[in-house]
């Protein structure tokens, strides 16, 4: 009983001497507790430096062979540019999904007609990176002088060519880099790229279009966010949220009625709609929180081609595959948050 009562009275001095150190200090931690929270106010009202890089091809028919060309990418650039914690640093093309010549059309005929500041858009790569003879471009110069004066994330919604190039020509530039957003890669070689019910089976288009852009951006291990299609395959624009997007202001609308051929041609191959791929980058930048994503390693490794029918190990191709055996770090994004699709039709309200 004596000692309880001891170990009582040593306790009591010990919380009166802190109280007294307590009131010693608070000026002192006070003005810690503000500057952290300052900070914090800071970051979080700071918006988002983003440069998107992508091969747009909305409306475009292909070049070649018959139908229309991918929209997603379109999704992605006006998501960004509705989105009040972005500020879009400037905008470049580069070929993938439709020719250099109209990708660039495309995107200075958004900056044109649907954005209220003028936002540098330069015309990138028109070919894979050619190893033997790396040559720079306007997208690459005017990508390089951005990071110069700020650290940014890329949004890189076709092949990675313009920023392997960047890379090449400025590897000093790539701390710089924040993080790069991408659309590409799979678990294994045998995750096909299903598109509806009848038997159709996708390309890695923008890995597949360039495999070193890629392998550069590894080797140079800077942050890397892959989108592929496991992601996108769990999402689905149809009909009716085409027609709830038409009714919203003339970019969406513009958006809207240039995606129904595309709609058209998913539908002709069995699919309720269409997966809008590169919305689900430019989702992740803005509300990380509603992606699903995981720390996975990438590399690029040899295997049959899964696009050739018929193939008894005759045509190979690279993949770029992420599991947790080998390769370079990256986040490997797979899933959306319940309630996703409503959240990605609300980000394209007009502010």
């Amino acid at each position: 009983m004596k000692l309880k009562i001891k170990l009582i009275g040593i306790f009591l001095i010990v919380i009166g001497l802190s109280a007294c150190n307590s009131k010693e200090k608070k000026p002192e931690q006070q003005k810690e507790v503000l500057v952290a929270q300052a900070s914090i106010t800071k970051e979080t009202e700071e918006k988002k430096k983003v440069w998107i890089d992508a091969d747009l091809a909305v409306g475009m028919k292909n070049i070649d062979r018959p139908g229309y060309s991918d929209v997603d990418d379109g999704y992605a650039v006006l998501q960004l540019l509705n989105a009040d914690n972005v500020e879009i640093v400037g905008m470049s093309t580069v070929f993938g999904n439709t020719s250099i010549d109209n990708a660039f059309k495309i995107g200075n005929k958004i900056n044109a007609d649907f954005i209220s500041q003028d936002i540098p858009v330069f015309k990138g790569a028109g070919s894979p990176i050619d190893l033997k003879n790396v040559q720079t471009n306007d997208a690459v110069e005017g990508l390089a002088a951005a990071l110069k004066k700020k650290r940014m994330i890329i949004l890189a919604i076709g092949p990675a060519t313009n920023i392997g190039l960047l890379l090449l020509k400025y590897p000093e530039l790539k701390s710089q880099i924040i993080e790069v957003v991408l659309v590409a890669g799979r678990r294994t070689s045998k995750d096909y790229f299903n598109i509806g019910t009848k038997g159709i089976q996708a390309r890695d288009l923008n890995f597949d279009l360039d495999n070193a852009g890629f392998q550069i951006l590894l080797d140079a291990q800077v942050p890397v966010v892959l989108c592929p299609f496991e992601i996108s395959s769990k999402v689905w624009i149809e009909q009716k949220d085409l027609n709830t997007l038409k009714t919203m202001g003339p970019a969406m609308s513009w958006l809207a009625t240039a995606s129904q051929p595309w709609l058209e041609q998913w539908k002709k191959q069995g699919a309720k709609g269409f997966n809008p791929f590169d919305a689900m980058a430019s989702h992740y930048i803005i509300a990380p929180q509603d992606i699903v994503s995981e720390p996975l390693l990438a590399r690029l490794e040899l295997h049959v081609d899964d696009t050739v029918k018929e193939n008894d190990k005759q045509v190979f191709k690279q993949y770029l595959l992420c599991d947790q055996a080998k390769g370079t770090p990256i986040k490997y994004c797979y899933d959306v948050v319940p309630g996703y699709h409503q959240k990605l039709i609300d980000s394209y309200k007009k502010k």
